[in-house]
């Protein structure tokens, strides 16, 4: 009796640590019945909160998935605007899963990395088709965000800005001919796929939150050329700057030099006007003081005589006669004051 008690305690346990799952937060959960997904009586699937669960044991199996906000980042790549010019954009894309049954059917398990790849293709081929509408300018401008936003609206409902409103009419009709001639009958792909366009992302179960563009750059070969361009202009603008440099400095010199040849002038003027003037002074006191005493001027203009005749480095030969009257004051004082006499 206790034997069986503890088979049977043993075979519960079992059976809850396969029935029972939990789901952490920031995740959901869909439940594979024989490898289809468990839908509720309005054919819609069963999602799993977070939380603590149950299941049915080797019948059913849980796929978890990940419902937080995914960020992917884009290789550059090179796009055409409508001036037919090249761009290297470097991209991010926030997106999230909106419907687990899609998602999972469109990935093949709920691939993380086969999501990115899808999104990656059509999120190049709208963004492609949102530039080529495009000028640089605006591009690079004020348009950006307007591009995003027709970028993330295109993406999520398949179609185009311009295109979308009468996308939504359409569905709208749609969906009123469905609730007016709703059959329970009905085959399932005509109750809910003709409201999702298939070439949006909501027909992968995925929802684009939001598209940003990181980085706008030329193309290497535009960049240099742009580069060579830019330094050639520059380098005539400096060439412009030098000669013009050069013209002032000229100018400058030339005014310079003027100034300083008429300052050197005007000074060498003035100097021998001062000296004319001091000069005239000297011999009109010479010429009053050697009024006075004609002996003392005959004096010294011989001694003065004598000074510049014998200087030291004076090598001239003179030859004078001892009766000269230019060395008449070499003589004794008695004859020369005879002579003077």
């Amino acid at each position: 009796m206790i034997r069986n008690f503890f088979s049977f305690v043993i075979c519960v346990i079992i059976v809850l640590f396969f029935s029972l799952f939990t789901i952490e937060e920031g995740h959901k959960g869909i439940i594979l019945r024989f490898g289809k997904v468990l839908r509720d009586a309005a054919n819609n699937p069963l999602i799993y909160n977070p939380g603590l669960h149950i299941k049915i044991p080797f019948i059913e199996t849980i796929k978890i998935l990940d419902s937080r906000i995914q960020t992917m980042d884009n290789q550059a790549d090179r796009f055409v605007t409508m001036e037919k010019k090249d761009l290297i954009i470097d991209s991010y894309i926030k997106w999230r899963i909106s419907d687990l049954s899609r998602y999972y059917l469109a990935t093949g398990g709920g691939d993380i990395s086969q999501a990115e790849v899808l999104i990656k293709r059509k999120f190049s081929d709208r963004l492609r088709s949102e530039l080529g509408r495009l000028n640089v300018q605006g591009i690079v401008t004020d348009s950006r965000n307007k591009l995003m936003t027709d970028v993330r609206a295109s993406l999520n409902n398949g179609t185009s800005g311009e295109e979308a409103p009468e996308f939504y009419f359409n569905n709208l009709k749609k969906l009123n001919l469905h609730l007016k001639n709703y059959d329970s009958s009905m085959p399932e792909q005509y109750r809910v796929s003709d409201l999702v366009n298939p070439n949006s992302m909501a027909a992968l179960g995925i929802e684009i939150v939001d598209v940003r563009i990181k980085q706008i750059n030329l193309p290497t070969e535009v960049s240099d050329a742009i580069y060579q361009r830019m330094r050639a202009e520059r380098d005539a603008v400096a060439r412009r700057h030098r000669s013009q440099g050069r013209e002032e400095a000229e100018k400058l010199r030339a005014t310079a030099d003027y100034e300083v040849t008429r300052t050197l002038a005007e000074a060498k003027r003035q100097s021998l006007i001062v000296r004319g003037e001091a000069d005239a002074e000297t011999a009109k006191l010479y010429a009053t003081t050697f009024n006075e005493d004609p002996s003392f001027y005959a004096l010294v203009r011989t001694l003065r005589a004598y000074e510049n005749s014998f200087k030291k480095n004076n090598n001239d030969l003179m030859v004078l006669s001892a009766e000269t009257d230019f060395l008449r004051f070499m003589k004794s004082p008695k004859s020369t004051i005879g002579v003077n006499n």
